[in-house]
């Protein structure tokens, strides 16, 4: 069906090979000199071009010298069940350098400016992106395949709708979901839990998959296979003392857990400039007991710690009536508004 959000007839532009397998698609054309980079990761469920919002900022770049680049990565579509952060951020930063070579050689002097823009669980992309050890150092037992990267500076980093997916189970759990009640769907969560746990404590060099009738019960969908190992980090049980490597964005996580993310970013040395952040004012995955501006408070006091000032106070902000992906009939409003502080922030880098 065809997406009101984009214009009919699509936008030009070139998709490219970054390794044999994975793709990324740039929005440009030859009527404008583009040497910078926006490079947008969406969340859980998506790939290519398919959060909403994505043809405003194709469109509004149109006339800059920015292009937009959306990308695949393995854990794309219905494969995020069985993907990990490590992966992720290898592949982007494969992604990156490719872009780097390509820009480089395009138009000559190899300047081109890269920012790195995430939706979602792209947002923990961006976290783990930054304050991880360069390359990864460890070594996942279940991914054999791995083989960890050395990942480029980036001049600028952008973090959309960065949710807790704990407590949006946490949510589902209190309120039920689709006609579910909580007492219809707790039993399976712990049932699923229990499971999880034994297939992780297995310490097997697999990943282990957990029967689909028990993650769509609880809210994930039908089509999406899901491993014990994802589902624990995902859902976190441990947390907030010992969070999972996906619980990054809880509101109940402390200071000490918050150093090891957002306060190694400016000692990891990945970012040239500074971090954005744009939280959805009226996001759905965000429960009534989390304050957004508190939240993003307590995550700017653990990014500029140690008298780093490297959170932008200029940019960052909450969207005014933004759901998560800003993707209902009734957020041209916040679209325009994520659009203009993105061009704002984009335009304050290439002066860096």
């Amino acid at each position: 069906m065809y997406s009101k959000f984009w214009p009919k007839g699509g936008l030009p532009g070139i998709l490219h090979h970054y390794t044999e397998t994975l793709v990324t698609f740039e929005y440009t054309s030859s009527a404008v000199r583009q040497p910078h980079s926006l490079v947008f990761v969406g969340g859980l469920g998506d790939g290519l071009a398919t959060t909403s919002y994505m043809a405003d900022l194709a469109r509004s770049l149109q006339s800059t010298e920015w292009s937009l680049f959306t990308l695949n990565l393995t854990s794309s579509y219905q494969s995020w069940g069985l993907g990990h952060l490590d992966r992720d951020t290898d592949e982007i930063a494969q992604c990156i350098r490719y872009i780097k070579d390509y820009k480089g050689e395009k138009f000559g002097n190899g300047n081109g400016k890269v920012v790195l823009m995430g939706h979602s669980t792209g947002s923990q992309c961006v976290v783990h992106y930054l304050s991880r050890p360069n390359p990864h150092t460890a070594t996942a037992s279940f991914d054999s395949t791995l083989e960890h990267v050395d990942r480029l500076a980036l001049d600028g980093a952008i973090m959309q709708a960065p949710v807790s997916d704990r407590e949006a189970i946490q949510w589902v759990l209190k309120w039920g979901w689709a006609g579910k009640s909580p007492d219809e769907i707790r039993p399976i969560y712990d049932q699923a839990m229990a499971l999880a746990r034994e297939a992780v404590q297995k310490e097997s060099k697999f990943d282990t998959l957990l029967p689909l009738w028990m993650t769509s019960t609880i809210c994930y969908p039908s089509n999406t296979p899901i491993s014990a190992r994802r589902f624990l980090s995902l859902v976190s049980p441990e947390s907030p003392h010992s969070p999972g490597e996906d619980d990054l964005f809880s509101h109940d996580l402390g200071d000490d857990q918050l150093s090891k993310t957002f306060g190694l970013i400016k000692q990891g040395g990945l970012l040239r400039h500074k971090l954005m952040v744009l939280f959805s004012g009226a996001d759905q995955a965000v429960p009534d007991w989390v304050d957004k501006e508190a939240l993003l408070a307590k995550w700017k006091k653990a990014t500029n710690q140690d008298g780093s000032e490297i959170w932008d106070d200029a940019h960052s902000a909450v969207i005014p009536n933004a759901s998560h992906a800003l993707s209902n009939d009734d957020q041209a409003e916040p679209r325009k508004f994520l659009v203009g502080k993105v061009l704002g922030y984009l335009q304050a880098t290439e002066r860096v």
